[in-house]
């Protein structure tokens, strides 16, 4: 019998083997195991070969199958190939053809279940719920995401270093139909004038010293893809015309090459610069400009969207829990307040930065005044307004208003009960009560 002669063969090979006697039962025991490979007859009592593969490739469709047949025709072979069958092969069966095709197979769906698994991962990490935001300002930004991104209009994302463009380029790109295809980034700024072109367009050999063999450009690496221009900005005027084409007609020549190459990809573009500026100072064009801006997205500094910094902070204590290994259990209401009130220049990446030096040089059961940096606790933000949540006690909001006024006074105890409007014996109190100056200071 075929089928016990394939069992003993595979078996030797280490795999394990399930046996079915007819297409029907087959197909029973395929929807409720987890199967990797089919190898079926086309003549089989009760549903055959092609039935049982189209049922298959119905349920599962990564699974491969292998079709084998006594009658060996090309029509059979056309009509399981078009169905999805790895391979056709006639009967006898030569067990070192019948091997070598299974390890393909399996080898084939390796490598097509790690692609998804690493789009899965890929997709999660650049989901949604990792762009933090619940100001009206970023709730605003996700909407106009979700709805461009099906879409292949050029984008144009603007926004200080640090606000995470790179960030809201990934999710356009993971949350389009381009998904699957390559997102290929560039940025521009860390590219000299001399090699810039090469770089975006590649290069035929020979071009110039040192093009030793051909190499293509990101163009071409991103083709049915997205392709990322960070710092866009610092493009040279020669190369924006070059640039300005590719968005026109889709094509363009490599450098030292007069083949033309068609390229079908999404443009997404990103500076920290007014470019509107840019065009104005003649250092960059204007119709390629409106190429690019035909979605603009402005990303809010991380001091105009104040409100985001508190479940920014819990995410990266989180993200860092995990990545380290640790067990933080969060921010003391004092300690937010700081955050809060702290110009972030640097934006989300300096706080991100901050939190996880903090926690890698500290490792606080929970995340307080003094773990934080220096210059954050010297609330060089904004040091007259003291921020106090919705729910805090009054005793914390007490302490709070106590510990920033002395803070802002340098400690003179006069000039605090001053401007609390209390007894300056009051002060001492109270000073003594959190447990003296120095840990106030």
């Amino acid at each position: 019998m075929v089928g016990e002669s394939l069992r003993l063969l595979l078996k030797k090979k280490g795999h394990e083997i399930l046996l079915a006697a007819n297409g029907k039962e087959a197909l029973q025991l395929f929807r409720h195991k987890n199967v990797d490979l089919v190898i079926t007859d086309v003549v089989m009592p009760k549903m055959n070969g092609i039935e049982f593969l189209e049922a298959v490739k119905g349920v599962r469709p990564e699974t491969e199958v292998i079709v084998i047949s006594a009658q060996g025709t090309i029509e059979k072979a056309v009509q399981a190939m078009k169905l999805g069958a790895f391979d056709f092969i006639e009967k006898p069966i030569n067990p070192r053809v019948i091997s070598l095709l299974v390890e393909r197979a399996l080898e084939k769906q390796t490598l097509i279940l790690q692609n998804r698994d690493l789009r899965s991962r890929l997709e999660d990490k650049f989901h949604f719920k990792n762009i933090i935001g619940r100001s009206e300002k970023m709730v605003k930004i996700f909407e106009l995401i979700r709805h461009i991104a099906p879409y292949d209009s050029s984008v144009l994302i603007i926004g200080e270093s640090g606000t995470g463009k790179e960030l809201i380029a990934n999710a356009i790109h993971y949350n389009s139909p381009r998904a699957s295809m390559p997102f290929i980034k560039v940025s521009c700024a860390s590219l000299s004038e001399g090699i810039i072109e090469s770089e975006l367009f590649g290069h035929e050999k020979g071009a110039f010293t040192g093009a030793i063999t051909s190499r293509k450009g990101r163009f071409e690496l991103a083709h049915q893809g997205t392709l990322f221009l960070d710092e866009v900005e610092d493009i040279p005027p020669a190369t924006q015309i070059k640039l300005l084409r590719v968005l026109q007609e889709g094509e363009f020549e490599r450098v030292g090459g007069n083949r033309t190459i068609k390229v079908d990809i999404r443009i997404i573009a990103a500076s920290n610069q007014d470019l509107q500026e840019a065009v104005k100072a003649a250092v960059f064009r204007e119709d390629l400009y409106y190429r690019l801006n035909v979605v603009n997205i402005k990303l809010p500094a991380l001091k105009d969207r104040k409100d985001d910094i508190p479940f920014l902070v819990n995410f990266f204590i989180g993200k860092y829990n995990e990545r380290y290994h640790m067990k933080v259990g969060g921010v003391s209401q004092r300690a937010m307040n700081l955050l809060v009130d702290y110009e972030w220049t640097g934006n989300v990446r300096e706080l991100e930065n901050t939190i996880e030096s903090l926690m890698v040089i500290s490792s606080p059961k929970v995340v307080d005044i003094e773990h934080l940096p220096q210059e954050v606790r010297d609330r060089k933000g904004r040091p007259e307004v003291i921020p106090i949540e919705i729910g805090t006690s009054l005793e914390d909001v007490e302490r709070e208003m106590l510990i920033q006024t002395l803070r802002a006074t340098k400690g003179n105890k006069r000039k605090a009960a001053k401007l609390l409007g209390i007894n300056v014996r009051t002060i001492h109190r109270k000073v003594e009560e959190i447990g003296g100056l120095s840990s106030i200071l």
